[in-house]
């Protein structure tokens, strides 16, 4: 075959692939045998294999996934991602459409109903018809760059359909794990002995965080087009936008509702709450949109969200099924949690059949008894959870549980221990070497909120405490492939996999390394905090009681809980393990904070927002809080400057009081940022 000849084949092949798998992934309608689609693909890859210029950036071959990346460089979007206000009250969506009639005087307004798909949010850049970026949202005007992962996905276009594409146009859209492909992964990781994913969300969102694209290529993932950013199409209605799309090889919503009052926009929300329940994806919600382009101009935009939009989520599932028994979990802190053993009950489009009772104090508040017939929730990824008893069905058989005062796991005694904040209290397995502990601060560790150790779950680390290969987090770092591929059900590649991921740690930022640590108290909120004080571990390890008290945000329960953890010799010599082997103790944060001093007239200062506000959202009071240099608090405390309360104030506006810190109004809050402080 002679290379013109050669071009003209594989330019052939190529069209006939992409029609074929806009067919099969885009209409849901195969068009050839899953044998004869091979046979034209292979011989597409032998031709390119033969003459390597064949190969185009949209060729159906460069899906695969390309070499792995070190890190996703940041990139700019052509117009801001914003996210959507939410709600979960009817009542609000009718004060929606009100105050966009407000905005909009005299004008008729039509609604577009849509299911929110439960994935993540991502943009796709063509430019003259190819596909050249692909980002995360990130902070709304920009996001990492995760192009060569968005490419593998079959539902993404690498070349947009027609003759005339634009010159530039952005695709907004999400990316999502359908039901089906979610649980054939679980089951082949389950078969590896590698960690299940907990929901289809988190499995999207760890299969595009990949730095390998070949890695997110083994994953199911799918995208649905709803939106265009940078739009010079002309296009004056979002069914236009979506007809577009569609014509242009993307999945859009299979349904949308078109509503030109109140009361079909509630009918339609009700409707799809029951239609969406046959999807193949997971949804969590309606959006709401203005159907004209133009109005949607004129509306405007806050801070954060467009005013022409929102979200209304669907209330958390529930169902009704029998306590067969109560079990008690042993956490990485030693933590008892008691944890409801059910009848297998359908809920959320899945099995329960354990569900948490979160601690003692919470089981005799809502009289949780043996025996009873209990409603059980699950919103989300929220773990299932007892919210209730059915008492009018208690027959007298049941029986009341007692709690433990020694540990199921390893005998030990259980005490009782404050938490955070004095909100409440726990029982504590007292031998810091329960296997349970143990077991739980190395899952921890590896956790992709703490040091992202990829393989470092449930499964393994089992295994490698068995084995005795590991008893703290600094073992893992003099791990060999040899001694981990030596496990059950653990091969050479899986082993060097998690090798690899634990070496990559290293470079972690103080922040996660303080979270992976485990310390008792110290959460995400908290380990960010502390990053911020402290330039390195070494400086806050060497930080007395009221040096780390004085840190916002950390009180005095959780700087006694990290002296206390600093000053054990075990703690201490994990630190210097950890020095040994190369890991970070430095903090960015810390680092970036440093060099750009915080100026405004709330500089310096704490504030706590509460309550709801006449005019402004809470993320807008926050963004302007933090635009003046201030900080925005979660809790209340002696550390707290201002207490920002609007209506339905709750208890932080009585604990402010009664620590007689300033608290101020929206009007009050306004004066201070136009006069300066």
């Amino acid at each position: 075959m002679s290379s013109a000849q050669s071009s003209a084949r594989h330019a052939v092949l190529a069209e006939v692939i992409r029609q074929h798998d806009c067919a099969y992934y885009v209409e849901a309608t195969p068009t050839i045998s899953d044998q004869e689609y091979d046979r034209l693909y292979r011989e597409l890859l032998d031709l390119e294999k033969s003459y390597p210029a064949l190969v185009s950036a949209d060729s159906p071959s460069q899906r695969v996934g390309g070499a792995p990346v070190g890190e996703f460089a940041t990139v700019s979007h052509l117009m801001p991602m914003m996210s959507l206000d939410n709600t979960y009250s009817q009542g609000e969506v009718r004060d929606f459409t009100q105050r966009l009639q407000r905005l909009l005087p005299g004008e008729t307004l039509t609604y577009v109903v849509e299911p929110k798909v439960d994935g993540l949010a991502v943009t796709l850049r063509y430019e003259n018809g190819l596909l050249t970026l692909g980002a995360t949202r990130g902070d709304g005007t920009t996001g990492d760059d995760i192009t060569a992962n968005l490419r593998t996905i079959k539902t993404v276009p690498l070349r947009l359909n027609g003759k005339h594409p634009p010159a530039v146009i952005e695709v907004r859209g999400e990316v999502y794990l359908p039901k089906a492909g979610f649980e054939k992964l679980n089951t082949e990781r389950l078969a590896a002995g590698e960690e299940v994913f907990a929901n289809p969300r988190n499995a999207a969102a760890g299969s595009l965080k990949q730095l390998d694209p070949r890695v997110t290529a083994t994953r199911p993932l799918a995208f649905l087009a709803y939106s265009l950013g940078e739009n010079s199409l002309g296009m004056t209605a979002h069914t236009d936008v979506l007809v577009w799309l569609a014509k242009s090889g993307f999945v859009t919503p299979q349904r949308i509702w078109s509503c030109e009052n109140i009361e079909a926009l509630i009918a339609a929300i009700d409707e799809l709450d029951v239609w969406r329940r046959g999807l193949g994806y997971e949804t969590d919600g309606a959006v709401i949109k203005l159907e004209a382009l133009a109005l949607r101009e004129r509306a405007g935009v806050t801070s954060k969200a467009p005013r022409w939009a929102m979200a209304y989520k669907y209330a958390a599932e529930q169902a009704r099924t029998r306590l067969r028994s109560i079990s008690i979990q042993v956490g990485r802190t030693g933590a008892l949690t008691p944890v409801a053993e059910l009848e297998p009950v359908l809920l959320a489009g899945s099995t329960v059949a354990r569900a948490t009772l979160h601690n003692e104090e919470d089981l005799r508040r809502k009289d949780v008894r043996v025996g009873d017939l209990v409603v059980v929730e699950k919103a989300g990824e929220v773990i299932p959870a007892v919210v209730g008893v059915v008492t009018e069905a208690r027959t007298g058989a049941e029986t009341i549980f007692e709690f433990p005062k020694t540990c199921p796991e390893c005998g030990s005694t259980a005490e009782k221990t404050v938490t955070a904040g004095g909100a409440g209290a726990a029982w504590r397995c007292t031998n810091a070497e329960c296997p349970a502990q143990v077991r739980g601060r190395l899952e921890h560790f590896c956790a992709r909120a703490a040091m992202d150790i990829e393989g470092g779950g449930e499964v393994l680390v089992a295994q490698l405490v068995k084995a005795g290969l590991a008893r703290n987090v600094a073992d893992l770092f003099q791990l060999t492939v040899e001694q981990v591929a030596g496990l059950e059900r653990m091969g050479e590649k899986s082993a060097r996999n998690f090798i690899k991921g634990v070496q990559t740690s290293k470079s972690r930022d103080l922040r996660r390394l303080l979270l992976g640590l485990g310390i008792l108290h110290v959460g995400v909120g908290t380990s960010k905090a502390l990053g911020r004080r402290f330039a390195n571990l070494d400086d806050l390890r060497l930080a007395t009681r009221d040096e780390v008290a004085q840190t916002n945000d950390i009180g005095e329960i959780i700087a006694d809980s990290l002296v206390r953890w600093f000053s054990e010799p075990g703690n201490q010599e994990i630190i210097e393990r950890l020095r040994a082997s190369g890991v970070n103790f430095a903090s960015q944060i810390f680092e970036a904070e440093s060099i750009a001093p915080k100026t405004g007239p709330f500089a310096g200062k704490s504030v706590v927002l509460t309550g709801t506000l006449p005019t402004l959202t809470r993320e807008e009071a926050a963004a302007q809080i933090e635009a003046a240099g201030g900080k925005v608090s979660s809790g209340v405390s002696k550390k707290t400057d201002y207490v920002l309360a609007g209506e339905d104030a709750g208890s932080k506006l009585e604990k402010a009081r009664q620590l007689g810190i300033k608290t101020i109004d929206e009007v009050e809050f306004l004066r201070l940022l136009s006069a300066g402080g």
